[in-house]
């Protein structure tokens, strides 16, 4: 949730009246605190998402009745995956044990408790990070206006690699998140003819809401201000933040991403303006292999085709279904992470395998898709993907009145990278042999209009 409208969620849940607490009351330092954190301060800390800090009595003391408000209707932690297709590691569901005893200790008090009875403080990454970065590389900086629309800018930075490299984990650290729709990390060979930070962007015509015009099949490329977000289609997004998303961490699974000698790094920055002039400066944080890895992790996209003549939302459709994402898998692999994407229409997305067997198997549907909370998530178990597998993503989107998030129930809506337009990206990361040529991995299904997304 972006924080100015978790601010007002939290405010309306905050009362003064909590009652005294009785003798065998629970305290926050014995049964609170470890709840808090397992399940909410990777979230609720300095330099995180969250709008308050949750790692002490004297920060949690005053959300006391917006904490108990947010867990029993399910609110917090935020969580969209239907437990009855997966189970995932990352998944931050509080048992009903859990939400009664936050519910008991609000109701009696919320007392301190003994300082001895608190479990040791986690020790976080220093700054806000996810990861504890080795390599720290500066984004760009970019200046985002007060308001009107910006397209995604592309620019191309020399990297820190001047030998082949292995990695671990990275983590985007956005430095205004209120105003980051996304910004993602891709790897390109250096050739002689890059231009280093210069913003590439494609120049899209609009209509006065902002939307763009409907491209067709047969329609020609749109022109760009220098090559780079044509070319950004070729190539894989290796690491992005978005709101929800944490650090893309492959140290659990042995894996790692090797990045040859003079790879430069494309960042593709999309902002939304929120009234006010802002400066953004990110980061990104790279962890590094202490010896070279046996497997590696593969983070692909996969789009629904997004021509007007296949993707176009009928007004005031609560519940119009896109055209499936697919694609094929041409060497063994095992799935481990999974991020549905779509903007603000978006309903409900389900990820299916066709097994060359012809078996089909859901892995994972999120009934409820919010855009505030673009979650990911990781497999209990690495889903084991035998050649010739087809992976095929359905979604469905809400143009209707009853969307308290759509702007404008009466338009046609269609694919575009604005949040008032729409898309339907699957994300996935898998694991192969370090010897697999990776750029065989996976066959998507097309037509998909390039620099349309």
């Amino acid at each position: 949730m972006r924080i100015g409208a978790m601010l007002a969620l939290v405010a309306t849940m905050v009362v003064p009246a909590i009652p005294a607490a009785a003798a065998d009351s629970p305290t926050f330092n014995k049964d609170v605190l470890p709840i808090l954190q397992k399940n909410c301060q990777s979230c609720h800390r300095p330099g995180q998402i969250a709008p308050m800090s949750l790692l002490t009595y004297k920060d949690a003391r005053p959300w006391a009745r917006a904490i108990k408000n947010a867990v029993v209707s399910r609110k917090m932690p935020p969580w969209f995956a239907d437990p009855q297709y997966s189970h995932f590691r990352n998944d931050r569901t509080l048992a009903q044990t859990d939400i009664d005893m936050l519910t008991g200790w609000v109701d009696t008090g919320a007392p301190e408790g003994d300082p001895k009875d608190a479990p040791a403080p986690i020790t976080w990454p220093e700054k806000g990070w996810q990861i504890k970065p080795d390599i720290i590389v500066d984004l760009p900086e970019f200046k985002v206006p007060a308001n009107g629309v910006v397209e995604w800018t592309d620019i191309t930075i020399p990297g820190p690699f001047k030998e082949d490299t292995w990695i671990t984990s990275m983590e985007i650290l956005p430095d205004n998140p209120q105003v980051v729709h996304h910004i993602g990390v891709l790897f390109r060979q250096h050739t002689s003819e890059v231009e280093y930070y210069k913003p590439e962007f494609a120049v899209i015509p609009r209509d006065e809401s902002g939307s763009a015009f409907p491209r067709h099949k047969n329609d020609a490329p749109r022109p760009t201000s220098g090559s780079a977000t044509q070319r950004v289609g070729t190539f894989t997004v290796e690491a992005s933040y978005v709101p929800g998303i944490s650090a893309f961490d492959y140290r659990i699974y042995g894996a790692g991403k090797l990045v040859p000698a003079n790879t430069d790094l494309v960042f593709s920055m999309h902002y939304t303006p929120n009234g006010k002039e802002l400066i953004d400066h990110s980061k990104l944080g790279i962890t590094l292999a202490k010896k070279e890895p046996d497997r590696r992790y593969l983070t692909f996209s996969i789009s629904s085709p997004n021509d007007a003549d296949s993707f176009a939302i009928p007004p005031h459709d609560g519940n119009w279904a896109s055209p499936p994402a697919i694609a094929t898998f041409d060497e063994d692999c095992e799935m481990v992470w999974a991020q549905p994407h779509m903007h603000i229409r978006g309903k409900d997305m389900t990820y299916t395998l066709e097994y060359p067997d012809g078996r089909k198997e859901t892995i994972l549907n999120v009934p409820r898709y919010d855009f505030n909370w673009q979650l990911g998530y990781e497999w209990a178990e690495p889903i084991k993907i035998p050649k010739g597998t087809k992976i095929v993503a359905y979604a469905h989107y809400d143009n209707s009145e009853a969307n308290r998030y759509n702007p404008d129930p009466n338009r046609t809506v269609y694919y575009g990278n604005q949040s008032w337009e729409e898309m339907m990206q699957p994300w996935f990361a898998v694991i192969v042999d370090k010897k697999v040529d990776v750029r065989k991995v996976l066959r998507r299904a097309g037509p998909v209009i390039t620099g349309a997304n």
